[in-house]
């Protein structure tokens, strides 16, 4: 099992970047592909970045192409999302997920662990 937890969340400005930090605890986070999803208000969960075991295939929905980066380090148990460009569309709560899945994983039950959410918001 894993336990994650989000930081790094706040409000920006259009145009701006927030680093999202997912950390996760117990010795098995390797194991474990991870994903980052948003839920924005009045819609439904959506997987916009994911991460295999060993980092070497990455997922990005999109929403999410050419603006924001994935990445692992199995060593520090982190995944982080590095989102420039940031709009207000982008606006939504954001979460960590961990799945036992070896391919990546790109759809919301294919997840089975999650971390609380934080909060990022985007506006003028």
């Amino acid at each position: 099992q894993v336990q994650l937890v989000e930081s790094g969340g706040g409000t920006v400005q259009p145009g701006d970047s927030l680093r999202l930090t997912c950390a996760a605890s117990g010795r098995t986070f390797s194991s474990y592909g991870i994903g980052w999803v948003r839920q924005a208000p009045g819609k439904e969960r959506e997987v916009i970045a994911a991460i295999v075991r060993s980092g070497v295939t990455k997922f990005l929905s999109d929403s999410a192409k050419g603006r924001f980066t994935i990445s692992r380090d199995n060593a520090k148990r982190t995944a982080y999302l590095q989102m420039n460009s940031l709009k207000a569309e982008d606006t939504a709560v954001y979460y960590c997920a961990a799945s036992r899945e070896q391919a990546i994983a790109t759809t919301i039950p294919e997840y089975q662990y999650w971390g609380q959410g934080t909060q990022v918001t985007v506006s003028s």
